[in-house]
């Protein structure tokens, strides 16, 4: 007989707990998300150990953390409860039991204002099915897509991606320089070089996207090719707060041209189209497969851009 089912260590639901409680590195938090009381999930994990037979984590007043076993269960998990999740989304889909969906998980650089672009016309062809949203990292986004934690990725591309990746659809996200109402520029607005707006605006401060993020470090080896090196007075994660904040005299900024379009009238700010002007190039990314399912290939190519 099958050793897990006369034996019985661990269910799908107690592994689920026990990533939960691996990832926070804390009962009570791992508990919160679960539903559950902090005495509640460390009795499911007390029962998990006795029936292994080995400690999954070493617990002192001060911290929690893994033990050998609980890092080779923790690498090991993974991919058991991603397999038995594909398995429950195929079986869905081959039979028509319940609703469908497609997860798809955004980067954080990429604005609001690209959204309708992205799901309006799937929405208008498809309904009945439910889009799951999430944003996050380029990082956290590939590693979802690994695990089947999301089917469809839209990130900046990077330049190579991860192996389990490919690329099903790439544009062109052209940017512009904007600055605060106030601003006093000297330069046309249909056509500057970056060194003289910077020249005028520095002193008023410099907001750029993290260094830590794909598009944030593009956008500095082209200021740099442009021969500035720029001192950020404040870095963030978000080129719809950027636009926000630079509307409130804060300090100017370079932005993609779609992110202007979701504002409007409703926030001002001076725009300057740049010569020559630096362009990103985003990407729609999916895991690896000799035929991704009808409905992912249906969103891609509903895409407007």
């Amino acid at each position: 007989m099958n050793t897990l089912v006369s034996e019985s260590p661990f269910d799908l639901y107690t592994l689920t707990l026990f990533r939960l409680v691996a990832e926070e590195l804390n009962f009570t938090r791992a508990g919160k998300k679960a539903g559950l009381t902090q005495s509640a999930i460390t009795r499911q994990i007390l029962r998990m150990e006795e029936r292994l037979g080995t400690p999954l984590f070493e617990r002192t007043t001060r911290h929690v953390a893994l033990t050998p076993a609980g890092v080779f269960l923790w690498e090991k998990s993974g991919r058991i409860l991603a397999s038995a999740e594909a398995a429950l989304e195929d079986l869905k889909s081959g039979f028509e039991l319940g609703p469908q969906r497609l997860r798809v998980g955004i980067a954080r650089s990429i604005g609001l204002a690209y959204f309708p672009g992205f799901f309006f016309p799937f929405r208008k062809a498809h309904p009945d099915v439910a889009l799951h949203i999430s944003q996050g990292t380029e990082g956290e986004i590939y590693e979802a897509l690994e695990e089947r934690r999301l089917e469809i990725g839209l990130v900046a591309t990077p330049s190579r991606l991860p192996a389990h990746l490919m690329n099903q659809h790439s544009f062109d996200d052209p940017f512009a320089f904007i600055a605060p109402p106030e601003a006093q520029l000297t330069v046309d607005a249909n056509s500057s070089d970056l060194v003289p707006l910077y020249e005028q605006t520095w002193k008023q401060g410099w907001l750029m996207l993290s260094s830590e993020d794909v598009t944030g470090k593009e956008l500095r080896r082209w200021m740099g090719g442009q021969g500035l090196t720029i001192r950020p007075s404040m870095e963030l994660d978000s080129f719809d707060v950027i636009f926000n904040l630079v509307s409130l005299g804060l300090g100017s900024s370079l932005v993609p041209n779609r992110v202007l379009a979701l504002y409007g009238g409703r926030r001002k700010v001076q725009r300057v189209q740049m010569k020559p002007t630096f362009s990103r190039t985003l990407s729609v990314v999916v895991r690896k497969s000799p035929k991704p399912s009808e409905l992912m290939t249906q969103l891609i190519e509903s895409i407007l851009f």
